[in-house]
């Protein structure tokens, strides 16, 4: 019976020996993880609506300030505890996080006031949950098996949201928005024990005592503000952190367009709710579509830095129709577009750029990256958009302008796509969990 279920993975992924019940179990992992937060993610852009695009930037400034905070606290954490204790403890602090939001919306707590906490609640859970699974991954798999096997684990991701979707698009109606919390944290639960059956059959599947899974058992090390001194210290990192610096710009940016929009298009707050889960579950259709049919072939055979440029393009694409022909179809389009350029394409290249760093980077600099450089970034960008809009600059006016920029970005993918090779060729393989 077990192999069987192994050759139908088998075809869909191209598999080594000793590596399926890993992979299993990354996809169900990450499944679960993304199923949780797509949960949470339409109830946290209503709120969004709700307060108003002027009073966002407010929003992803407290949003960002807390990444500062947290981020030391994260790393403090994983230099003393080793990889197989601190990933659940996360997770069952934000699986806590979603039982005190249940009881506050329940039993009468201040609405409008945990409102707002929760939009930046659920924006710093999305970095360091999604940030916590990729260095997991980065730490497990090498290079080689990173372009062949981490378009796959992503598609797990993207079922999930297909799933969390789904949920928030019928289920809301039966049970209500705030019992949508004590969903999203039993499939956290669930995402917990994944990662714990990931951890055996690592460990199980190692070629050799000394692989790295080993990893499980061990610290990381180091001290709580060494991400900062990893990332300043080298170019490598410092790229990819204007990579997703620039990203965190398109993603504003189109952000507080599709704001104007979708409150233009209409007055009803489930209404909306249902605009934004529809763009999800577009975009989510169309992005496992590829990933189970091209994602891994693609990367494969063009590497991380072309892949890793596929969004870019996308978002100069999509910036410049939306220059010429703004309104709820585009805004549509151009979202389900870019969601799917960047789950299919772009996120699974980046994440291998992190495969040819050292472990400390991978979780310290990594996590720095994906969590207070791109809310900062949010800060920065979403002051910039309002500060172009308060001189005259209209929504039109700025898509055109981001156009120049997704080229740049474009570039700055191949070129880092091109370091990382290098790197990848320099350092001799690490063993993974193939054998």
């Amino acid at each position: 019976m077990q192999g069987n279920w192994e050759k139908r993975v088998a075809r869909l992924v191209d598999l080594r020996p000793g590596e399926t019940k890993a992979v299993v179990w990354s996809f169900l992992y990450f499944f679960c993880l993304l199923a949780s937060y797509f949960i949470l993610r339409p109830l946290r852009d209503e709120m969004g609506v709700a307060a108003g695009r002027d009073y966002l930037q407010y929003l992803f400034t407290a949003t960002f300030f807390v990444m500062l905070v947290a981020s030391p606290i994260y790393a403090a954490a994983i230099a003393r505890l080793p990889r197989a204790t601190f990933i659940p403890l996360i997770y069952r602090f934000f699986i806590l996080n979603l039982a005190l939001f249940w009881a506050v919306l329940t039993f009468g707590g201040p609405v409008a006031e945990t409102a707002r906490v929760f939009f930046v609640w659920v924006s710093v859970f999305n970095l360091f949950a999604v940030s916590v699974f990729w260095s997991f991954m980065a730490d497990l798999f090498a290079t080689e098996q990173g372009k062949r096997l981490f378009g796959f684990i992503a598609a797990g991701g993207t079922a999930g949201t297909l799933l969390g979707s789904g949920i928030t698009v019928f289920v809301t109606g039966l049970i209500g928005p705030t019992n949508l919390l004590i969903v999203a944290a039993v499939l956290l639960e669930i995402a917990v024990f994944c990662s714990a059956r990931l951890e055996r059959a690592a460990k199980a599947q190692s070629r050799t005592p000394e692989a790295r899974p080993k990893a499980a058992r061990t610290e990381v090390g180091g001290g709580m503000f060494e991400g900062f001194s990893l990332l300043f210290r080298s170019p490598y990192l410092g790229g990819i952190a204007l990579w997703v610096a620039l990203l965190s710009l398109a993603g504003t940016f189109l952000y507080f367009i599709q704001q104007d929009v979708v409150r233009a298009a209409s007055a009803d707050p489930a209404v909306r709710t249902r605009i934004f889960a529809a763009m999800d579950l577009t975009a989510n259709l169309l992005t496992l579509a590829l990933q189970f049919a091209a994602t891994g072939a693609l990367i494969k055979r063009l590497g991380a830095g072309p892949a890793a440029a596929v969004l870019p393009l996308v978002f100069a694409g999509g910036f410049a129709v939306l220059a010429l022909a703004p309104g709820l179809i585009a805004v549509v389009i151009f979202q389900a577009l870019q969601r799917t350029a960047n789950f299919a394409f772009s996120n699974p290249a980046r994440e291998i750029l992190f495969t040819s760093v050292a472990r400390e980077e991978k979780y310290k600099a990594k996590n720095l990256i994906d969590t207070a450089v791109f809310r900062g970034g949010d800060v920065v960008w979403s002051w910039a958009f309002a500060g172009l809009m308060r001189f005259g600059a209209g929504p039109l006016l700025i898509a055109g302008l981001a156009v120049p920029l997704m080229l740049g970005w474009a570039a700055l993918a191949l070129a880092l796509g091109r370091s990382q090779e290098r790197r990848a060729a320099l350092t001799s393989p690490q063993p993974g969990v193939s054998t």
